[in-house]
């Protein structure tokens, strides 16, 4: 494993649209297994998310706040670019369910035929968030459902101003 002068480096990369109990679940743990952890949001140019780039890194520093060794950044490129960028070397990843880890495993290959240094862990999601996802989430909120028990609570606070605004707007 690589080390830099914080130690061992750690990414959790994802789209965190919007970052959720889960998410930040994976976080918590990661956070106790590495020295720093670096929460990277992809900037999918190719999708139109929900929150902005910005938006979204603002949700995961303030949810992360409490956690002195992860800290929050973005990415357009490959992720082992990135993360030779950072001088980190393992890739967490959460992992749902058997549709998830075949999916994480083309990634993970991918990843390691890219960089042979980068490995990938995979951390299983706390069961009582093993169906939750950003999808989920946005689809509930959209209906005016309940997410208090998906999301922290300044992000429920942002998705329901967030739907607010769109509703007034169109």
């Amino acid at each position: 494993m690589q080390m830099n002068e914080n130690g061992r480096v750690a990414v959790y990369p994802g789209s965190f649209d919007p970052p959720t109990l889960g998410h930040l679940d994976i976080i918590r743990r990661s956070a106790k297994q590495f020295d720093h952890v670096i929460v990277a949001v992809l900037n999918n140019t190719s999708k139109s998310p929900m929150f902005t780039l910005d938006e979204r890194k603002e949700m995961l520093r303030e949810i992360t706040r409490d956690i002195p060794n992860v800290s929050i950044d973005s990415f357009r490129d490959l992720l082992v670019r990135f993360m030779k960028s950072r001088k980190a070397s393992v890739i967490v990843r959460g992992i749902r369910s058997v549709t998830d880890f075949e999916y994480e495993l083309t990634l993970a290959s991918t990843n390691q035929l890219l960089d042979e240094e980068i490995e990938t862990i995979f951390m299983m999601t706390n069961p009582k968030y093993s169906y939750l996802s950003s999808s989920i989430v946005k689809e509930i909120a959209m209906f005016g459902g309940p997410v208090h028990e998906l999301v922290p609570a300044p992000i429920e606070t942002r998705l329901v101003e967030k739907y607010k605004a769109r509703q007034s707007n169109g």
